[in-house]
């Protein structure tokens, strides 16, 4: 049966009886229904018991044909009550019950270029922030419960919700993730900072089906915001990922032999990929010949939709037929039956396809400087434009930990690093880049500006002033000894180059930047690259200058110190000093020790996760980190400015998102699996 569009109360008197028992309650209308203890969703008893009604419920009339698109899952579908958990999480739309069917067509750089926009519109995690950015609210999970010391965080989960291929999910699949995938060194060598409390590992424990506890070495109030915002979903498969891992199946080598593989940690790698990391070729497409003897094409999944063909021209994906949610009609959710996602690597390409109308939904790599022709074809493409603020800005840095000794001294002084921050024209840099709509202020990392930070703090070394960038060049050795406009380093011309990539720094603030390091004696060149191609350079630190978009607001970084500790971020992330974090991955027997500034940050990161934020402690220690960032100063500053969000004007109940950026995990807060095609 397909949902109804309804408008008002009048429509509901005439359709309740043919659909469900239940107000079919909106945002706009909610029909005088008490809202539940979160904002804009309800346990399926709580919404009952609020509209005094039993609710049933329906499928997309697609789903059978759709389930038989998903390789490994059940050949008939069981009646989708018992598809959904017991208590499902009830969704309350923005402005309409919504119509089943149609494909979302969306376009990314690359597979693996980090910019699909399908990756926040299906992703679900043990918890979300609701679309104020404030309130952090269940989703996978149904309950959480922190100690009074905010040492032990206790998920309560759904009866009967299921994988997508139908399987149980309960606590003891976040336990395998945690224990036997993330903290296994044989699936991920070197886990992320995030997944430990001060350097020490957490305590995960199933205690029975539908409880898990996350026991911390010390206090992180911060964790619960990691599994609201974070990428990463801190769950995975038991049931099938399980009978490939050694320490759950003794048979795990036999079971890989019979698929091809020689050990069961190389069909692990082969699905899960050795990373959290989501935005990686899937089985589909990294050996296409050998998926047809897989028992699943893909990893089961608890997202909205699920990767059913991945070429290289694209990914499609299916709506879950075992999706934990639903409407408050009763539908289940997601009402969009496919999504189609094309690979445009070409920024003109992708620009004239918004342009057209030929997609309908795009954020990621979509900058200011596309904004004036984006707005002016707004009415003949048929969709809108949303100029968001965004959190970060792009910076620039120095590879701190190069191959080259005298570059790695020169990079390593500060007074180097200050004078080009003073070279760079952050006024121009918003007038041409961002048309004026940008504010200059300093790179200290918290974003946005918290109330603690001092003026000091917020202008620091941001002033355009050539003349004291030259003498600090001067003083530490670089001069023009010929006179010929070129400085010299160690008696032969020094020059940089700017390789970045679109999705982290705008063109034409790369363009600016190297100019304006021309203009004092240091000649510079850009080039573009590819996402991949950059993080690749970075990563192996064969780049002088390093550039992308970097800061975080309170909430993200009380959950994690990725970012203030070397190289500050993970492979997405600006990221520089790559030798001293090989010093502190083998405890000082490679790489190069980090000088001081930094531990002291890291330390005064980790005793400020301890503390709840807008405390006295918190704000004294906030204060503190600033300087240390700036007293590092291993980030340069430019301009701080919106970005627009593309919508074709035929997705539903859409929430323009407040903020264009990525720290809240785009639209994930939005409750995008109740969009839906009128045409």
């Amino acid at each position: 049966m397909k949902a109804i569009l309804y408008s008002g109360v009048a429509s509901v008197a005439l359709v309740s009886a043919a659909l469900a028992d239940c107000p079919p309650i909106t945002l706009e209308d909610t029909m005088g229904i008490a809202p539940g203890a979160f904002p804009q969703q309800y346990d399926l008893s709580e919404f009952q018991a609020a509209a005094d009604c039993t609710m049933t419920f329906q499928e997309n009339p697609e789903i059978a044909e759709l389930n038989a698109r998903i390789q490994g899952n059940p050949e008939t579908l069981s009646p989708v009550a018992e598809r959904l958990p017991v208590e499902p999480l009830v969704v309350v739309p923005y402005e309409t019950i919504g119509q089943y069917g149609g494909t979302i067509r969306g376009m990314s750089n690359a597979t693996e270029a980090g910019t699909s926009d399908f990756m926040s519109v299906h992703h679900v995690n043990l918890m979300r922030y609701a679309d104020d950015l404030v309130t952090i609210v269940p989703n996978v999970a149904r309950s959480y419960a922190w100690n009074d010391d905010f040492t032990e965080l206790t998920f309560g989960l759904r009866e009967g919700h299921r994988w997508s291929d139908g399987a149980p999910f309960t606590a003891h699949d976040i336990a395998f993730w945690y224990n036997h995938m993330v903290m296994d060194e044989n699936v991920v060598g070197n886990p992320r900072a995030l997944w430990s409390t001060g350097g020490e590992r957490f305590e995960v424990e199933a205690v029975d089906d539908l409880t898990v506890v996350f026991r911390l070495a010390a206090p992180q109030p911060g964790l619960l915001a990691t599994f609201a915002v974070d990428y990463a979903q801190p769950f995975q498969p038991r049931h099938f990922l399980g009978q490939f891992h050694p320490e759950i199946d003794e048979n795990a080598d036999a079971n890989a032999q019979a698929l091809g593989f020689e050990r069961g940690y190389d069909v692990i790698a082969h699905y899960y990929g050795g990373s959290d990391w989501k935005d990686v070729p899937s089985p589909l497409l990294r050996n296409p010949a050998t998926v047809g003897s897989l028992p699943k094409a893909v990893v089961p999944t608890l997202e909205s939709h699920i990767t059913v063909s991945d070429t290289t021209e694209g990914r499609r994906y299916v709506a879950n037929p075992f999706f934990h949610m639903v409407d408050t009609a009763g539908n289940q959710l997601p009402y969009i039956s496919q999504k189609d996602e094309r690979y445009v690597p070409n920024n003109e390409v992708r620009l004239l396809r918004m342009i057209n109308g030929e997609i309908h939904y795009k954020s990621q790599n979509v900058v200011l400087p596309d904004a004036p022709a984006l707005l002016d074809g707004q009415e003949a493409g048929n969709y809108t434009i949303y100029l968001r603020p965004q959190i970060g800005m792009p910076v620039f840095g120095f590879n701190m930990t190069p191959a080259d000794e005298a570059r790695r001294e020169l990079f390593n002084n500060r007074d180097f690093r200050i004078a080009m921050s003073h070279a760079m024209n952050r006024d121009e840099i918003n007038s041409v880049a961002f048309f004026d709509l940008g504010d200059v202020r300093a790179y200290f990392h918290f974003d946005p500006v918290p109330p603690f930070a001092t003026e000091e703090q917020i202008n620091y070394a941001t002033e355009f002033n050539p003349e004291r960038a030259a003498e600090l060049l001067d003083s530490v050795g670089l001069v023009d000894s010929t006179g010929d406009g070129v400085r010299e380093l160690n008696g032969e011309p020094f020059r940089l180059n700017i390789v970045f990539a679109t999705q982290g720094m705008p063109t034409a603030v790369a363009e600016l930047v190297a100019q304006h390091w021309t203009d004092i004696g240091i000649p510079t060149t850009i080039r573009e690259a590819t996402s991949d191609e950059y993080r690749a350079a970075q990563g192996a630190a064969e780049i002088d200058v390093v550039s992308w978009g970097k800061g975080q607001p309170i909430p993200v970084l009380l959950g994690s110190a990725e970012q203030l500790i070397p190289p500050f971020g993970g492979f997405f992330d600006a990221r520089t000093g790559m030798g001293w974090e090989r010093y502190l991955q083998t405890d000082g027997t490679e790489g190069t020790r980090p000088p001081e500034w930094t531990y002291e940050l890291a330390d005064a990161v980790f005793e400020w996760q301890t503390h709840l934020p807008g405390t006295p402690e918190s704000d004294e220690l906030g204060q503190r980190i600033i300087d240390h960032v700036l007293e590092g100063f291993a980030f340069m500053s430019t301009v701080q400015a919106p970005n627009p969000v593309y919508r074709h004007n035929a997705v539903q109940n859409f929430m323009p998102p407040l903020t264009w950026s990525y720290e809240y995990y785009r639209m994930y807060p939005y409750r995008p699996q109740q969009w839906w095609l009128s045409e």
